[in-house]
Parts: C-alpha cells; sequence; structure tokens
C-alpha cells in the first residue's frame, strides 16, 4: 500500500510516519497491497485530528479523528477505518459489478477570500454513472451526508441523501 502522510501546519516527525506505516500495513490483507492512504495530521482547539482516507479497488474509505494525541487519534482512526472494510466487504463484493464505484479522483481545492459572500471553498470533482444503490453505498463509505452523481439509466446528475430520520432521499432534476 502506498501511504503519503501529510502535516497541515507543522512538521510530522520520521517516528509518526514509521508508526503510521506499520499501523497502516494491516490494511494489506484486505486490498493485496494495490491501495493508497492518505493520512492528514493537524492540530485544532487543543486536539490532534488524523483524517485516514483509503482508496483501494475503486472504493473509498475515510475516517476523521480527534484525541489527546496523534497515537490514540490513529488507533480509532485505523479502526474505524477497518469496520467499514468488514462491514461492506460482503456487500461490495456480493451487489456491485466490478468497478462500481467511483476511482479517486483528483480534487482541486479553490480557496476564495471574499468579504461578503459565504462560499469560502470550491470543491471539484469528477462523477462516473451509477445506479442510486451504488451512490449511497459510495455515500456512506465516505461518511458524507449527500453524493452528487450521475444516473446509469438517464445520464442526468443526482444527489443521494441521508434525511434526518435516517432514510435516503434521491434529487432528480426536473425532466430527467
Amino acid at each position: 500500500m502506498k501511504i503519503t502522510v501529510v502535516g497541515r501546519q507543522m512538521n510530522v516527525y520520521e517516528e509518526m510516519k514509521l508508526l503510521i506505516d506499520k499501523k497502516l500495513k494491516k490494511f494489506d490483507k484486505f486490498f493485496s497491497g494495490e491501495g493508497d492512504a492518505t493520512v492528514t495530521l493537524s492540530c485544532k482547539h487543543n486536539q490532534k485530528y488524523i483524517e485516514l482516507t483509503i482508496s483501494a479497488a475503486g472504493a473509498l474509505f475515510r475516517s476523521e479523528v480527534g484525541a489527546e494525541s496523534f497515537r490514540d487519534a490513529l488507533d480509532e482512526a485505523v479502526g474505524n477505518i477497518e469496520r467499514q472494510i468488514r462491514k461492506n466487504k460482503t456487500r461490495l463484493a456480493r451487489r456491485l459489478r466490478e468497478g462500481a464505484f467511483i476511482p479517486p479522483a483528483e480534487e482541486e481545492f479553490d480557496d476564495i477570500a471574499m468579504d461578503d459572500e459565504q462560499i469560502i471553498r470550491t470543491k471539484t470533482f469528477s462523477t462516473k454513472p451509477m445506479s442510486p444503490e451504488e451512490a449511497i453505498l459510495q455515500m456512506n463509505l465516505l461518511g458524507h451526508q449527500f453524493f452528487v452523481f450521475n444516473d446509469d439509466q438517464t445520464g442526468a446528475t443526482c444527489v443521494v441523501y441521508t434525511r434526518r430520520d435516517g432514510a435516503y432521499g434521491l434529487i432528480v432534476p426536473e425532466g430527467a
């Protein structure tokens, strides 16, 4: 597995990089060494945060954890990812066709500094045709509350989202 360690407004020491490498090696058994992992470390409000994103076989697994130390946050993030993989591994293999997930795209973030406007960042991503069920699964793997995708039947750009009652909603443009 290829591991990228990033420190936001901080330096990451070699000892921490080695610890991250050691902890993430356990995921090689799930992905046969073909995955990519990005670990982002940051400090906010006197807490240490780790954001762990693993992309393998077209699926994305993500966990963001805050704790008193980076070691505690890393342990919790690794546990979260392992639970996600175990929970969804059989469902992915059984219900979806090969390559059903969006491959990790190059995401672009543009920081915008405007005084009167509410937009502070623009995110660009690529979409892939998929069914609403596949989009819901991808949304859950990412831990997001909504997911934008192209419907594989109509070609329309749609949105699935998590409702307050725990059910899912689908937004389809008029005429699609």
